[in-house]
């Protein structure tokens, strides 16, 4: 069992994870009623994560005041959307739809030629959007091995590096990257993964990996 603020992840079998979940939640319910806290019953779901490609009975009865739960495919915690197969493809959609539209507000907001200047457009990906898409990496590594999400994150970084060089839309990704001085987002989420590990102390300790380093600090060209 993991617990964290008002999340509750719990984990074994179908009929026992139904089991120990009801028997926790009227704990939890005891807690409540002596402390005067109440719940919402409305916003209170239950998702079954399972990998497992037989048929099963997948519904779940979990119950919070004698009230059987709403049971979902997909649950927000944290920040981050997880299906019931951990495949993050809501959450990559999910980022991709939300940063996109405001790439596209930056469009409607100044004209491209007479617009927002560069330096603006670069500190806004890289406070504001760049966050958000190397927020959930180091859980989902796996979800990256896949062409169809880094295209996601790949056209992304594409539309706004378009409007930072004020190029034509034919122009290559590759050369985008050149242009605005952007690490290719791949790059870059590989270097959030082994920095969080680096971090975490998880696996060798002596990891190396490319990082952004500021023009004064580059060594001499002699």
């Amino acid at each position: 069992m993991v617990a964290y603020a008002d999340n509750l992840l719990m984990g074994e079998s179908k009929r026992a994870v139904e089991n120990y979940t009801n028997v926790e939640l009227s704990k939890i319910l005891g807690w409540a009623k002596n402390n005067k806290i109440k719940f919402n019953y409305n916003k209170s779901k239950v998702m079954l994560v399972s990998r497992w490609k037989r048929k099963e009975n997948k519904n779940s009865t979990v119950y919070l005041n004698n009230k059987r739960l709403k049971q979902v495919t997909q649950i927000k915690c944290l920040g981050i959307i997880l299906d019931h197969k951990f495949r993050f493809r809501d959450h990559i959609i999910y980022a991709g739809e939300k940063n996109a539209n405001l790439i596209h507000g930056l469009s409607k907001a100044a004209k491209l030629t007479w617009g927002i200047k560069r330096e603006a457009i670069s500190n806004i990906y890289k406070v504001a959007i760049l966050p958000q898409l190397t927020y959930w990496v180091p859980i989902s590594k796996e979800a990256m091995n896949f062409d169809h999400n880094r295209q996601k994150y790949i056209w992304l970084q594409r539309l706004i590096s378009i409007h930072m060089a004020k190029a034509f839309r034919k122009t290559s990704s590759e050369a985008l990257c050149i242009m605005t001085g952007m690490t290719p987002i791949i790059i870059k989420l590989e270097e959030e993964t082994a920095n969080y590990k680096i971090k975490q102390n998880v696996g060798h300790c002596e990891i190396e990996w490319d990082c952004d380093v500021e023009l004064r600090h580059w060594p001499h060209p002699a």
